[in-house]
C-alpha cells in the first residue's frame, strides 16, 4: 500500500485559499497524511497546519503580508525588495510563535526550493536547524526578492520557478493518493511566458533561473497533467478555488482575502464529505446491496 501524501500549491495571496483549507482540517483534525509538500505560500501555510494552530496563516497574510514592510512598490522602484520574505517569515515568528514541538512531531514537511545554478528543483524536509533558510528560499520570488538564499552549499530561489505543484515528486516519493490544494480554478492552465528575453535580461546574473522561466508554464501544465491523468496506481484528490475566486497574486484588500478563506473553508467542507459519502457507501456494499448504499448516502 502507497503512502498518502498532501501537496500545497503557492501562488502568493493566493495561497489565502489554502489556508481555509487547511484551517478546516484542523477543525475536524483530519491529518491522514504521510507527509506533506510545500512550494512557496504553500509551505509557509503548512507550517500552520503541521503546527496545529488554526488562523495563523490566516492572520500572517491578511495582518502582516499586506503591510508595507513586505509588499512595498515604492521600495522596489528606489532598489530594494518589493516582497521582503525574510522581514515575513522572521516577523511571522516573532507575532505568532509557531508551536515547534507539534510542528516537528507531526507530518513530516518537505518543501519545493529552486536551484539557481541548475534552474531544477531541490526539495528539502523542513527541520528546526534549516527551516528558516528553507521558507525564505521557497518563497524567494525572483526579482521581487533580491537577495538569494544560501544553505547547504546551495543557492536558491522560488520553488514556484521550477515545480509549482509536485505532485509527480510525491509520487516519485511513494505516494499513492495525493491530495493537491491548487491556488488556481481547476481548469486553469498556464500560458508560455510572453516576454522571455525581458526575462533573460531582468535574471541575466542567474541564465538558469532564467531558462526555467522560460520552461515553467510546460513543466506547470505537465503537473496539471499528471493531476487529470494519473499513473493506474495512483488516486490524486483535488482542492481548487471557484472560478469566481477573486483573490491575485498581490491582493491586498481585506474583503476579498476573507472571501478567499471562505471559499477554502467551503472547499474542504465539500471534499470531506465527498470522502465520508464514498467510504460509507464501499462499507454499506461490502456489507449490503447497492441499493442500500445509495439510500444512506443520498
Amino acid at each position: 500500500m502507497g503512502k498518502r501524501a498532501l501537496v500545497v500549491e503557492g501562488g502568493a495571496m493566493r495561497g489565502i485559499f489554502a489556508s481555509g483549507v487547511l484551517d478546516t482540517f484542523l477543525d475536524v483534525n483530519f491529518k491522514p497524511f504521510d507527509f506533506a509538500i510545500g512550494v512557496s505560500a504553500g509551505a509557509s501555510n503548512l507550517l500552520g497546519y503541521l503546527a496545529e494552530q488554526p488562523k495563523r496563516s490566516y492572520q500572517v497574510i491578511t495582518e502582516l503580508a499586506t503591510n508595507d514592510s513586505f509588499f512595498n512598490p515604492a521600495r522596489f522602484v528606489r532598489g530594494g525588495n518589493l516582497v521582503d520574505v525574510q522581514w515575513l517569515e522572521q516577523e511571522s515568528l516573532r507575532r505568532y510563535p509557531l508551536n515547534t514541538e507539534t510542528l516537528f512531531n507531526n507530518i513530516p514537511l518537505l518543501a519545493a526550493v529552486t536551484n539557481v545554478d541548475t534552474g531544477d528543483a531541490d526539495y528539502y524536509w523542513v527541520k528546526p536547524q534549516n527551516m528558516s533558510k528553507v521558507i525564505e528560499a521557497t518563497t524567494a520570488l525572483p526579482i521581487a526578492y533580491r537577495p538569494t538564499p544560501c544553505f547547504s552549499g546551495g543557492c536558491y530561489t522560488d520553488g514556484g520557478v521550477a515545480d509549482s505543484i509536485p505532485v509527480a515528486e510525491a509520487y516519485r516519493r511513494g505516494a499513492r493518493e495525493i491530495t493537491v490544494i491548487l491556488s488556481q480554478p481547476g481548469d486553469y492552465e498556464m500560458s508560455p511566458m510572453k516576454m522571455p528575453k525581458l526575462m533573460d535580461q531582468l535574471l541575466k546574473k542567474h541564465p538558469h533561473v532564467a531558462e526555467a522561466m522560460r520552461k515553467r508554464s510546460d513543466r506547470y501544465n505537465a503537473s496539471l497533467a499528471f493531476i487529470k491523468n494519473p499513473p493506474k496506481d495512483c488516486t490524486v484528490h483535488v482542492i481548487a478555488p471557484p472560478e469566481h475566486f477573486p483573490v491575485g497574486r498581490f491582493t491586498m484588500k481585506k474583503a476579498k482575502l476573507d472571501d478567499g478563506y471562505n471559499m477554502g473553508i467551503q472547499a474542504a467542507q465539500t471534499h470531506m464529505f465527498n470522502l465520508y459519502k464514498d467510504a460509507v457507501k464501499q462499507l454499506v456494499m461490502a456489507q449490503g446491496s447497492t441499493a442500500d448504499a445509495a439510500t444512506l448516502v443520498a
